[in-house]
């Protein structure tokens, strides 16, 4: 489909593209067999100046916004799910410091992340997942310091991340409107990192706690302003899932491709079974599910781009619609398989387990359905 990409923006999708095809599938198995951390496609990924597509020209990248990084996301993910998370997940602890940093902030972090140095937002906590405003980790003001206390669970890239964004509370007495957010940096005495988890999906991912004890954070990493934290946290959700959909519609797209490739070459009665009614129908509802949600995505990404304030409701939309259809379009793959795609020797089971946290993280699709359903019945009250 044309969507009318800019000559940069088709370079991007074809060099990001290529080193899914090139570099990331090929490995894509064994790195979620192992659960290791990709570094060597980090490192491919610095070189070739992927991490700086969304990052401001004047702090070292390329000036892309939120459709330059769905296109280079999907395209990645489309490679591996899990192990494009080391580019979009940096993305996601990047945005609150493009978002509500300081010039100081942003030329002191932003050209690091742009040549490849990875990123974490930590909000999730034990009991503060949906519930953001639960947190419980603390930051105390002593002088010009906070100190930071608390756990942080479930952080993406936790651990081989060096810069993090974090929301802690500041004055319980506020409830939400108490939080703060600061920017921590991995070297500061008392971070300390839990286990790394054993996942369904996204092996290629760290995932781990992260451990705050008495950690002294300067006043200048405080972004935004004290109590701005719960906004910087819904802000960032906004700009960020239509990377977690654009990742949905890259494992989507896998799915698709391996199904018909398959479909072509599996003989049952003497012919292929894409030559069965059934199984064609079956692939054309994937591919039509598959490129209803990038055109979702990418009108969402559009807007937020295009300046519009009220960006939470399309940005909810395409993260839900995009991330249904992943885990619909790779159970189909799986059954279009058979019972080859129910073995680890096929790709398509990985992609069906890849793509069921995208129904789950940075808000599950429970929650965006009451954000989508709340700013409709705020514009009815308009009216």
């Amino acid at each position: 489909m044309d969507y009318l990409l800019t000559e940069e923006q088709k370079m991007i999708k074809d060099l990001c593209r290529q080193v899914a095809v090139e570099k990331i599938a090929p490995i894509a198995a064994e790195y979620d067999e192992k659960e290791e951390f990709p570094w060597p496609i980090v490192k491919i990924m610095a070189e070739s100046d992927i991490f700086g597509i969304y990052i401001p020209e004047d702090c070292g990248g390329m000036g892309g916004g939120v459709f330059d990084l769905a296109i280079a996301t999907e395209a990645l993910s489309w490679g591996c799910g899990g192990i494009s998370l080391a580019f979009a997940a940096t993305a996601l602890g990047t945005f609150p410091i493009i978002l509500f940093g300081t010039d100081e902030q942003k030329k002191k972090y932003l050209p690091k992340i742009a040549k490849g140095t990875i990123a974490s937002f930590a909000l999730t906590e034990a009991e503060a997942g949906s519930d953001a405003g639960a947190i419980k980790t603390t930051a105390v003001k002593d002088g010009d310091h906070y100190i930071l206390n608390g756990t942080k669970q479930w952080i993406t890239n936790a651990g081989d991340s060096d810069i993090y964004t974090v929301v802690a509370m500041t004055d319980k007495t506020k409830g939400a409107r108490g939080a703060t957010a600061f920017i921590v940096e991995k070297d500061t005495k008392g971070v300390e990192f839990g286990k790394k988890e054993k996942k369904l999906g996204i092996r290629g991912s760290s995932t781990r706690e992260v451990i705050f004890t008495d950690c002294r954070i300067p006043r200048e990493n405080v972004l935004g302003r004290e109590g701005m934290g719960f906004i910087v946290a819904m802000k960032t959700f906004d700009y960020s899932r239509p990377g977690v959909a654009a990742q949905a519609v890259g494992i989507a797209q896998r799915a698709l491709d391996e199904a018909v490739k398959y479909a072509s070459q599996r003989k049952q009665f003497g012919q292929a079974i894409s030559s069965f009614q059934g199984i064609q129908f079956m692939l054309a509802d994937m591919a039509i599910q598959t490129e209803a949600a990038r055109a979702v995505v990418y009108r969402a990404a559009r807007i937020i781009d295009s300046g519009c304030k009220d960006i939470s409701r399309i940005s909810a939309i395409a993260k839900t619609f995009a991330s249904d259809v992943a885990m619909k379009v790779t159970t189909d793959a799986v059954q279009v398989f058979g019972g080859y795609g129910y073995m680890r020797e096929y790709p398509v089971e990985k992609l069906m387990r890849d793509a069921k946290i995208t129904q789950i993280y940075e808000g599950t699709n429970q929650i965006q359905r009451s954000i989508i359903a709340g700013n409709l019945i705020k514009e009815l009250k308009k009216k």
